[in-house]
């Protein structure tokens, strides 16, 4: 628990665009799927992967690997008995998408700002393992990459996106409609 504070703490104290790279987020989701292949399996979960080729943004590749890893593992926890989870990463009207969707209880749309909010957990996943940083680490590496998060009905389950700038600078935001959650 210290460790995932104490980085928290070092990307919301840190400017590292500078340090920023061109990289490829479906090239980063697949490494995040193929790491969790296994823990899915075991669980009973299937993942499925969807994505463009080529979906560039400029960031820290370490730190989306990260904040989609922990959306993934918890897709993968919270999606119910025989779990389907769909990582997809694409680009919509020319912006930047990562999205993964389970067929889990989802989350209630009043509690969705409150589950980025460090050591924040939903009543009902009080009794898994976590400690409520997870969602908080994803906040803060969208903040940093100028992201936006939004969560979505999956009737059942969660969609979980993170919007990223296109290239002449348009948030999703201006594009999509929905809440923004940070």
């Amino acid at each position: 628990m210290f460790s995932s504070l104490l980085r928290i703490s070092q990307i919301e104290g840190n400017n590292r665009s500078p340090a920023f790279r061109s990289v490829n987020l479906a090239e980063i989701a697949d490494d995040v799927v193929e790491l969790f292949d296994a823990v899915a399996e075991e669980r009973g979960c299937r993942i499925n992967m969807c994505r463009q080729e080529r979906v560039l943004v400029t960031g820290d590749r370490d730190l989306l690997f990260d904040a989609i890893a922990n959306v993934v593992d918890n897709a993968i926890k919270f999606g119910g008995e025989a779990a389907q989870v769909t990582v997809e990463v694409a680009e919509r009207d020319g912006i930047p998408l990562v999205s993964v969707a389970d067929h889990g209880p989802g989350i209630p749309a009043e509690e969705r700002k409150q589950v980025l909010k460090r050591f924040y957990r939903l009543e009902r996943s009080r009794h898994t393992l976590g400690n409520g940083l997870g969602l908080s680490l994803v906040a803060a590496v969208a903040k940093m990459h100028d992201a936006q998060i939004e969560m979505l009905d999956n009737a059942p389950g969660l969609v979980f996106q993170l919007w990223f700038r296109r290239s002449n600078g348009h948030l999703a935001s201006q594009q999509q409609p929905g809440p923004r959650l940070q």
